[in-house]
């Protein structure tokens, strides 16, 4: 943004705050009302908040490179604008906390307020990312610059991920994942797992990916059995790692952690597969 600012009228970079403003609370606004995050803050690790912070700065670079207002700039511009959107979540995220008096200064610790700052923020700096780019307007120049940029399995591996953590990421950390695995028999996890499957293929399907559905008749089951399996793949690897973030493998067995991976995988690979429209 700080880029942008600097070849545009201060009202169009003021209107682009805005839009990233709104962004940022629009996708994130479920987490920050959500009480296991809360306490995820509370309990997290320095360490463990520092690689949070190191995945969410990825998804940004790639974000913004492939599916930013400018997919076409350098990549200086896009690690300034990822810099810039980290520091705008940190802030909103520490205002509303202030506002619904999640933190607060008197016999709280620095380090209980840096870790509901920083986990709500990772949220934050996506939306706002998003809402940056999808909530203002394109021409024809820029929209064919974006489907260009977007045109490969790298744009799409990195769009999916971000669809994943941005709808998945309101739910994992919950009780309610936990509960439904330890309950659920092999057989409720195998069709779970299967639904799954045949969403991501029938969003693939029917939606018309930009590069995905297109070319000759004879790949297009190999163009949709491949963005399929890799959306899910994709799906459960974003779950487990947000599971496993929040602690939810913490003292479990195997087959838990995979099933609760399977059980949040029915959101997420939506968001990797129906996701990736919404937010490109």
């Amino acid at each position: 943004m700080v880029n942008k600012a600097n070849s545009r009228p201060v009202t169009q970079s003021l209107k682009e705050y805005a839009r990233g403003i709104a962004g940022g609370l629009l996708f994130s606004f479920p987490m920050l009302y959500t009480m296991e995050v809360w306490w995820a803050g509370f309990i997290a690790k320095p360490s463990d908040l520092l690689i949070l912070m190191l995945v969410t700065f990825l998804l940004l670079l790639g974000y913004n490179r492939y599916a930013g207002m400018h997919p076409g700039v350098t990549w200086r511009s896009v690690v300034v604008d990822s810099f810039e959107e980290l520091g705008l979540g940190l802030l909103l995220s520490f205002a509303m906390l202030l506002i619904l008096n999640r933190i607060h200064f008197n016999g709280m610790g620095l380090d209980e307020v840096m870790g509901k700052v920083i986990i709500e923020a990772m949220a934050v700096s996506i939306g706002v990312s998003v809402g940056t780019a999808q909530l203002g307007t394109r021409n024809d120049e820029q929209e064919e610059e974006e489907e260009v940029a977007r045109d490969t399995k790298s744009a799409m591996v990195v769009l999916a991920l971000c669809g994943a953590i941005i709808v998945g990421g309101n739910v994992a950390p919950t009780e309610e994942v936990l509960l439904i695995a330890v309950e659920a028999t092999p057989a409720h996890i195998l069709f779970l797992a299967l639904v799954s499957v045949l969403l991501c293929m029938i969003v693939v399907y029917f939606s018309d990916f930009r590069g995905t559905i297109r070319g000759e008749a004879n790949s297009l089951a190999f163009n949709i059995t491949f963005d399929t399996c890799l959306s899910y793949l994709i799906a459960l690897a974003a779950s487990a790692f947000m599971l496993w973030f929040f602690g939810r493998f913490d003292g479990e067995s195997l087959w838990t952690c995979v099933a609760q991976s399977v059980v949040l995988g029915v959101i997420t690979s939506l968001g990797a597969s129906a996701g990736r429209l919404l937010i490109k």
